[in-house]
C-alpha cells in the first residue's frame, strides 16, 4: 500500500461512527502488511544523511613534528556493486498505445528492452502527470508529497500544495549523498508554478532535489519544435534550425552527460532520469516522421481496439479471457462520423503516432549509449511507459490547440480541419478526439484523470539488468504501483532507505521493492492495497478486488461533484483483468467494506477533503502565491524574457496599459515591443514596417489586429497599448487602442478573450519574441532594434 502507519486520530476528525472506526482500523492493520514487512527489514540499517563534517581522528600536537600523519577526508563511495539506473518516464501513454504492449504504434527501442529485460502488466500510476513524478521521485502516495493534483491547481490543504515536503526526500539525494553522479533531463512538473522564473526560490527545483544536473523544461507541455528550456537555473534558447527537435535534443544531452561522467569518472555509477515531453501535447513528430504512419488509422478506433486486444492477446500482455470493455456513451462510433471528420481524426492519430514512434527511437538511442559505456553490464534500466494513460484533453472532437479546451472554448472538428495541413507543425497545439484516447487505453475503461479505473492508472514498465535479470522477455503479473520504484532501486544499490535525510525525519515510504519478482515470475503477492484519489475519481484495491468511483468525466472537469451520490462499482480483478463485470450489486457487502477502507486511506494519506473545484480555482480564490502579489503596476527597464505566465502581471479578465518608452533610430525600428504568450493564446505588441501594432490571439480560433496608418516618429516616444474590459465576467471583449505620446492612432474591438490561460511553457517577454509566435505575421523573435528605455504595465 501506498501509505504508512494507521492513524485513528486522524480519520476519526471525519467519520465519528465508532463503528466505522473499528472497521477501518482491523483493515488498516490487515493492509499495512507489505509496508510493515518492509519498515522491518530496514530498521537493520539506518543512517542520517548526509554524513557528517570530517574530523581528523588521530593525535593533534603543537607541529606536525609531534602529530600523526594527516588522513585526509575522502569522497563518498557508492556500495559495492552499486548498478548504474537508467530512469525513462513517458508522458501520456496509453496500455494499448505502442506494439511492446500490442499497440498499433511501432516501438523497436522497447521492444529491444522487453526482450532483454521484464514486462509488467499490472503496474499503477496516479492517473496524472505531477502526481505521479512525485511519487515516483518519494517513494510515497502523492497526496503525501503534497501533490495531489497538478501544480496548477494547487490549492492550500496538505495533500495539494504542490510542495513537496523535505519529508518525503526524493530517491536522487540519497543516491547522490551515496556517491551517485545525478542528473534529470527532461520534463519538470513538480516545482510550483509561482517559482519557475529567474528569481527562484530554487529549493524545490532539480537541483535541490539531489541531481548535479537539470537540463529540459518546467512546465506540463511545450513545444517540440520551439521550446523555452532551463539548463540548471539558466534559461536556454535552443538554436534556430528548422530540423531541432526537442526529443532530439534531450536525447542528446543524456547521452553526453553519460559519455561526460564515464569518461571523467569511469568507476563512478550514474543515475540519470530521462522524462521527454512525449506523447503528451502538442504532437509534433518531427517533418520527416509526419507521414510514416498515412493511412494506418483509416479504421477507426473501435476496429483498433478490437485488432489490439487480439495482439494483446497473443504476446499474453493479457489474459486470454480478458474482455473488451465498451466505448463510453459521450464517444460517438467511428462509422456514425462523416467521412471529412473520419479523414481528420485519422490524421490527428498519424501524427500522434508519429510523435509516439520517434520518442520510443531516440530513447533507444539512449539505452544504446549507455549499453557501449564502461559498467554497461551492470546497468539496470527501467522503464515507465507513461505517468498517466492516453489523455482525453483534446476534447471529444479533437483540437488544433489544446490550450482552447483549457480555456473553456474548445474549437469545432470543422476549425481544427480547415488547418489538417498545418497539424503537427509549430503552428498549432494539437491533441487527438477522446476515441482514440480510449483506444489507446485498450482493453481498459477511460482515460488519463480518470484515477477511478484502470485506463488512468494502468501503464506498461519495463525493466533490464543484465546479469540480475536472467528471464529475459519475462511477464511478471505481481501487483505493482509507481512507489515502488523508489525502494527497487534503493535495493539494487545496496543503499537502507534512512530515517533522516538533511536532518529532517523521513515519513514511511509505502513503495516495495520489485527485486522479489526478478528472479521468480510466480513469486508471492507482496502488495495487497492501492489507493486511488484524483480530482474525485476515486478506486480502492484490495486482494484482487477493486472498488471504483467516477465522478467527473475529462471532458467535464467543471462539473459539481456530489461524493456521497457518485456511483461505487466493484470488480474482482483476479478474475476480470480489464474491469469488465461490475459486482457491486452481486457483492454489496465487500463493496461497503471497500469503501470504507477508501476513507480510512485517505484520512490518513492527506487526501481530504476532496475537492472537484481545482480547474475552476484563480490563484486568488485558491491562495495560490503570485510574483505580483497584488501590485497593480509592474516596471522593467531590462530586455527581460521568458518570465513565466505566473509570475507575470495578470492580463486576463480586466483592463490593463502596456507603455513602453522607446527611442527610435534614424531611419526607424521595427521588431517585438512586449508580448504574453504565443501561438496558443496572448497579446503581442510591436513596430513592423514602421507600423505600431496590437495583436490578440484567441485561443488559436481568432486574431484581433489593430494597426497606425502612421509611422512612428523617430526619437523618443512614449508607446502604449490599451485594452478597456467590457466586464460582467470572465473570457470578455473589450476595446484594444494603441497610442503614441498620449495620442489614440489606432482602435479595435477584441470580441473574446481567454478566461484561465495563455501558453503552459511561454511567458512574458520585451523586446523580443522567445518560443512561437503570438501570430504569424511576423517571425519570432523579431528583436527590436531600437532602444527599449522603460516598461510600466498598469492594471486597472
Amino acid at each position: 500500500m501506498r501509505s504508512g502507519i494507521c492513524s485513528t486520530r486522524t480519520y476519526s476528525r471525519v467519520l465519528r461512527a465508532s463503528a466505522f472506526l473499528a472497521t477501518a482500523s482491523a483493515l488498516c492493520l490487515a493492509t499495512a502488511e507489505g509496508a510493515s514487512a518492509q519498515s522491518a527489514a530496514q530498521a537493520s540499517e539506518t543512517r542520517s544523511l548526509p554524513a557528517p563534517d570530517f574530523r581528523f581522528q588521530g593525535q593533534v600536537g603543537r607541529t606536525i613534528n609531534d602529530s600523526d600523519p594527516a588522513t585526509f577526508p575522502q569522497p563518498v563511495q557508492p556500495p559495492e556493486g552499486a548498478p548504474n539506473v537508467l530512469l525513462i518516464m513517458l508522458d501520456d501513454v496509453g496500455f494499448g498505445q505502442f506494439d511492446v504492449f500490442g499497440g498499433g504504434v511501432s516501438s523497436p527501442g522497447m521492444d529491444k528492452l522487453a526482450s532483454e529485460g521484464l514486462r509488467y502488466n499490472r503496474f499503477h500510476t496516479t492517473a496524472m502527470c505531477s502526481p505521479t513524478r512525485a511519487s515516483l521521485l518519494t517513494g510515497r502516495d502523492h497526496h503525501v508529497a503534497a501533490t495531489g493534483m497538478i501544480t496548477e491547481l494547487a490549492t492550500g490543504y496538505d495533500g495539494y500544495t504542490a510542495m513537496i515536503p523535505r519529508s518525503t526526500g526524493t530517491i536522487s539525494e540519497i543516491l547522490r549523498q551515496n556517491g551517485y553522479a545525478t542528473a534529470w533531463i527532461g520534463k519538470n512538473h513538480n516545482t510550483p508554478t509561482w517559482e519557475v522564473s529567474e528569481v527562484g526560490p530554487f529549493d524545490r527545483r532539480p537541483n535541490a532535489w539531489g541531481f548535479d544536473y537539470f537540463y529540459g523544461f518546467n512546465a506540463a507541455d511545450i513545444s517540440q519544435l520551439k521550446p523555452v528550456l532551463t539548463e540548471n537555473r539558466v534559461r536556454v534558447i535552443p538554436p534556430d534550425d528548422p530540423d531541432y527537435h526537442l526529443t532530439t535534443d534531450l536525447a542528446d544531452h543524456a547521452i553526453n552527460w553519460m559519455q561526460t561522467i564515464k569518461q571523467i569518472d569511469p568507476g563512478r555509477p550514474y543515475f540519470i532520469y530521462v522524462a521527454p515531453a512525449c506523447t503528451h501535447m502538442p504532437h509534433q513528430p518531427p517533418a520527416d516522421w509526419r507521414d510514416r504512419f498515412k493511412g494506418q488509422f483509416d479504421m477507426g478506433w473501435d476496429r483498433y481496439r478490437e485488432q489490439t486486444i487480439e495482439r494483446q492477446k497473443k504476446l499474453g500482455v493479457v489474459p486470454q479471457d480478458t474482455e473488451l470493455t465498451p466505448r463510453p456513451a459521450d464517444l460517438p462510433a467511428w462509422d456514425s462520423l462523416p467521412p471529412e471528420r473520419q479523414r481528420l481524426h485519422a490524421r490527428q492519430m498519424e501524427l500522434f503516432a508519429a510523435y509516439g514512434a520517434h520518442c520510443d527511437f531516440e530513447m533507444a538511442r539512449i539505452m544504446e549509449a549507455a549499453s557501449q559505456l564502461p559498467g554497461a553490464d551492470n546497468t539496470l534500466t527501467i522503464y515507465v511507459v507513461g505517468d498517466n494513460g492516453a489523455s482525453a484533453e483534446g476534447g471529444i472532437e479533437g483540437s488544433h490547440n489544446e490550450l482552447a479546451n483549457n480555456n473553456n472554448a474548445p474549437p469545432t472538428w470543422q476549425e481544427t480541419l480547415a488547418v489538417i495541413d498545418d497539424l503537427g507543425t509549430e503552428k498549432h497545439y494539437n491533441h487527438i478526439p477522446a476515441g482514440w484516447t480510449w483506444a489507446m487505453n485498450t482493453p481498459f475503461q477511460w482515460m488519463k484523470v480518470v484515477a477511478s479505473h484502470l485506463g488512468g492508472t494502468r501503464n506498461p514498465l519495463l525493466i533490464s539488468w543484465p546479469g540480475h535479470i536472467t528471464d529475459a522477455g519475462g511477464l511478471r503479473d505481481q501487483v505493482a504501483d509507481v512507489t515502488d520504484i523508489f525502494p527497487t532501486i534503493l535495493e539494487a544499490a545496496g543503499i537502507q532507505p534512512p530515517d533522516s535525510l538533511n536532518g529532517i525525519t523521513q515519513k514511511p515510504i509505502s513503495g516495495i521493492s520489485l527485486a522479489y519478482t526478478f528472479d521468480d515470475a510466480q513469486a508471492k503477492e507482496r502488495r495487497h492495497s492501492l489507493m486511488f484519489e484524483l480530482g474525485t475519481n476515486r478506486a480502492i484495491y484490495q486482494d484482487g478486488w477493486m472498488a471504483s468511483s467516477l465522478a467527473v468525466k475529462p471532458w467535464e472537469m467543471n462539473a459539481d461533484v456530489d461524493v456521497d451520490k457518485t456511483v461505487w462499482e466493484l470488480y474482482h480483478l483476479d478474475e476480470d483483468f480489464s474491469q469488465a463485470k461490475d459486482l457491486a450489486k452481486q457483492e454489496p457487502d465487500r463493496l461497503r467494506q471497500l469503501q470504507d477502507l477508501w476513507w480510512a486511506q485517505a484520512a490518513r494519506n492527506d487526501v481530504l477533503p476532496l475537492d472537484w473545484r481545482a480547474s475552476r480555482l484563480s490563484d486568488q480564490v485558491s491562495g495560490r502565491p503570485r510574483l505580483g502579489g497584488d501590485r497593480k503596476t509592474f516596471e522593467y527597464t531590462t530586455r527581460l524574457v521568458g518570465l513565466p505566465e505566473g509570475s507575470a502581471p495578470d492580463l486576463k479578465n480586466k483592463s490593463f496599459s502596456i507603455a513602453v518608452n522607446v527611442d527610435i533610430p534614424a531611419g526607424g525600428a521595427q521588431g517585438v515591443l512586449y508580448t504574453q504568450g504565443g501561438n496558443t493564446a496572448g497579446w503581442a505588441f510591436l513596430i513592423q514596417d514602421h507600423k505600431l501594432i496590437g495583436i490578440h490571439n484567441f485561443v488559436d480560433r481568432e486574431r484581433y489586429r489593430v494597426e497606425s496608418s502612421k509611422d512612428i516618429p523617430e526619437g523618443k516616444s512614449v508607446l502604449t497599448l490599451n485594452f478597456d474590459y467590457d466586464g460582467g465576467g470572465t473570457g470578455k471583449g473589450g476595446i484594444m487602442s494603441l497610442l503614441v505620446n498620449g495620442d489614440t492612432v489606432a482602435e479595435g474591438r477584441v470580441e473574446r478573450t481567454p478566461a484561465i490561460k495563455y501558453s503552459i511553457f511561454e511567458g512574458q517577454d520585451i523586446g523580443e519574441d522567445l518560443g512561437t509566435p503570438v501570430d504569424y505575421s511576423y517571425a519570432a523573435p523579431f528583436k527590436f532594434t531600437g532602444k527599449i528605455e522603460h516598461v510600466t504595465v498598469d492594471l486597472r
